[in-house]
């Protein structure tokens, strides 16, 4: 979840709103990528959650990286809610999932190593305090009421609002972990292709990515439930956006569509005002109940865009949001697969012919099939596997032609970090395959065991 934006100014006519998405296009020599991902803590001898304070906690874990790794605090109402370094910041999730927001970099090597140190930081400070971390994308075991609750504004605000909007927005809030990219586009007609190629595609990130079949204790019976979460959320919110599609698409479609969204808050002077459901349409008129009278600002509307999530979204860059959360190659291969599919002219435009003959409704049945079958998927003519070893192609031949060194100059390029997706390829198996078959093999149905095996 996004932090408050800062720095704009008021809007004075309705058409800085699509300005300011266009004001993130950049040329390709300024692209660059910003990898998310967020894992789960908990205390090593109960596998309970980690609550926010106390000896085992959230707030250890921060306090250790501030104090012992150099990171700056973030506070909300005194209590200290993030942190920042060097472009990079630390923020929590409603339920206590740590989350790294990276720096922009330019290569996947550079993100590796981002990965890395931040993983060997967390768990530097969780040995010292008896805490584990583990990067799957749904909370295997955990029930609701056992999950704590963040001290942030906006999640208290959320949350009184799920219930009313859809059945699982509240398990997507404190049950789920994800991983994602965040990419630059060069001008409208760039971020339009993009945009599509993203959303089509997204599908084949979730079968790839697949790391949540347990749920509540026991199998569910699907290889991505976080996927299965997000399609009842909130469909003012969600989804795959068919407009995207339509002959015209630009910022302009886009900020209408956004307009469109109820809004959650309205953040000033570090204080969440609630205005669930209330319209941004109204807000630009000055007849926000919220706020009577007042105007919004460009930062308004920026907090406004971080409420919106569809599979993939828009902001001044683009967020690749269809993957669940997972080990630390697969943490190292979403970005690798979206920048081979994106930041190389030949690649995008391979991987626009792979899906541009695609129904709205054929993208739909690959999202659903997608998350409960993974890689097993198949929609009409469609296996995904056989989609998947196209897609990793593409990308493959993306990240050759971009040819970004690493090692000192002993790595030619960025394409091993796809190691791990060929090997699912391959093997037609994800890493929610991989835990199926532990489930039902060695562990002889005890999930407890899944902390131990696959903990950072």
């Amino acid at each position: 979840m996004s932090i408050p934006q800062s720095g704009g100014g008021p809007i004075e006519h309705h058409a800085q709103l699509a300005e300011y998405l266009e004001s993130g296009c950049k040329p390709p020599d300024d692209w660059r990528i910003g990898t998310e991902h967020e894992k789960f803590g908990y205390c090593r001898d109960t596998l309970r959650p980690l609550p926010y304070d106390g000896r085992r906690s959230i707030l250890a874990v921060l306090e250790g990286l501030r104090d012992l790794h150099g990171w700056a605090p973030v506070e909300e109402a005194g209590k200290l809610i993030g942190l920042e370094k060097g472009g990079a910041n630390v923020s929590l999730e409603p339920g206590g999932q740590l989350e790294l927001s990276g720096a922009p970099l330019e290569n996947i090597h550079q993100t590796c190593d981002e990965v890395n140190e931040h993983l060997a930081d967390v768990k530097d400070i969780a040995d010292k305090v008896g805490v584990g971390f583990i990067g799957l994308g749904a909370a295997p075991i955990w029930r609701h009421e056992e999950m704590p609750v963040m001290p942030k504004g906006r999640y208290r605000l959320m949350t009184d609002y799920m219930d009313r909007v859809g059945t699982m927005g509240k398990s997507m809030m404190y049950r789920t972990c994800t991983v994602q990219v965040n990419l630059d586009f060069g001008s409208e007609a760039d971020m339009v292709q993009k945009f599509r190629v993203a959303l089509a595609l997204q599908p084949v990130a979730t079968a790839l990515f697949a790391n949540s079949p347990f749920f509540e204790g026991k199998p569910n019976g699907h290889k991505s439930w976080r996927a299965r979460v997000w399609r009842d959320l909130d469909p003012d919110r969600t989804g795959m956006l068919p407009f995207v599609f339509d002959e015209g698409f630009g910022f302009e479609a886009y900020a209408d569509y956004a307009l469109d969204v109820p809004m959650y808050f309205v953040y000033r002077d570090g204080v969440y005002h609630d205005a669930l459901g209330q319209s941004f349409r109204d807000f630009l008129r000055g007849e926000l109940p919220a706020l009577p009278g007042e105007k919004p600002t460009l930062s308004d509307w920026a907090d406004h865009l971080t409420t919106i999530f569809p599979e993939a979204r828009i902001k001044k860059f683009m967020e690749m949001r269809g993957a669940d959360g997972g080990p630390w190659r697969r943490l190292c291969a979403l970005p690798a697969l979206w920048v081979g599919l994106m930041y190389d002219q030949g690649a995008l435009d391979a991987a626009w012919d792979l899906c541009k003959s695609w129904t709205a409704e054929t993208r739909e049945a690959l999202r659903v099939a997608a998350s409960v079958d993974g890689l097993q998927a198949r929609v009409g003519g469609i296996a995904m596997n056989d989609l998947a070893r196209e897609v990793l192609d593409i990308a493959e031949a993306g990240l050759r032609a971009r040819g970004r060194a690493g090692g000192g100059g002993m790595i030619p390029d960025e394409t091993h970090f796809l190691g791990t997706l060929r090997e699912s390829v391959e093997t037609g198996k994800t890493s929610a395959d991989e835990l199926l078959e532990r489930y039902h093999g060695d562990w002889q149905g005890d999930l407890s065991r899944i902390y131990a095996d696959y903990s950072y």
